[in-house]
């Protein structure tokens, strides 16, 4: 929620739990939080407002594999807004994707690691790296519109108008909490109008080169996802101005 707000989304809402509901607001009180305690919680009014309102979801990291997870993605797919999806996210699609043998319909952009992408595709991990440029555009075809970023030392960009792969990136972007900010990123340009192609590929490499330009001066040991915020912000600022 952070990162989309660092990159120019203009409001940001999280749905959780209502116990981390004080947490959140704890680490930024101008993201605007939504406790959702129960599974039938999720298809109430309040809930609909908030969907209906959003002009993107992102949707993944936190989210759990268990029932309330479950929901909640059905929920949010059934919605028809474009998307980011990542983390426990994508293990309930690939769920879903198997069980209704379809491709979803909202503009999708994915940010799966090797293995969840395995795990999307049912085949190994050692089959998406053997061709990762095949696996990001087969996942990409997953989505009318839509685009995958394949996380990786080199990550690959796939999307309707082409297929890429990011040039930057330092080893210290191997920490928890890294891969929930680019979900951020993506999900705040695809909120200021860019479409999937651009935000995933605009988005990969801000996330990227803000993390490089963080290890430059500091290090790439103990680089921590949360280094990242101020970095963003900064270089979005420069290139726009």
């Amino acid at each position: 929620g952070e990162a989309a707000l660092r990159v120019g989304a203009g409001l940001v809402s999280v749905v959780t739990r209502p116990e981390h509901v004080a947490a959140i607001l704890a680490r930024r009180p101008e993201i605007m939080v939504q406790g959702v305690g129960d599974i039938q919680a999720i298809d109430a009014p309040a809930m609909d407002a908030l969907v209906n309102r959003a002009s993107v979801i992102a949707i993944g990291p936190g989210l759990g594999r268990g029932d309330w997870g479950r929901a909640l993605l059905e929920r949010v797919l059934r919605a028809g807004k474009p998307m980011v999806v990542d983390a426990d996210g994508l293990h309930l699609l690939a769920q879903h994707l198997s069980a209704d043998q379809h491709a979803v319909t909202s503009p999708m952009v994915l940010t799966p690691h090797v293995a969840e992408a395995a795990g999307l595709l049912g085949n190994t991990v050692a089959d998406v790296q053997r061709d990762r440029f095949a696996a990001a555009a087969a996942l990409a075809a997953r989505s009318s519109n839509g685009a995958v970023i394949l996380k990786g030392a080199g990550s690959v960009i796939s999307g309707a108008a082409r297929i890429g792969v990011c040039l930057h990136g330092n080893p210290g972007m191997a920490t928890a909490g890294m891969g929930d900010v680019l979900t951020g990123v993506v999900a705040g340009l695809l909120a200021q109008g860019l479409v999937p192609d651009d935000a995933a590929s605009a988005g990969a490499c801000l996330h990227s080169y803000a993390a490089d330009r963080v290890a430059d001066r500091h290090g790439h040991i103990g680089l921590l996802a949360t280094d990242l915020m101020g970095e963003l912000r900064a270089v979005l600022n420069e290139r726009t101005n």
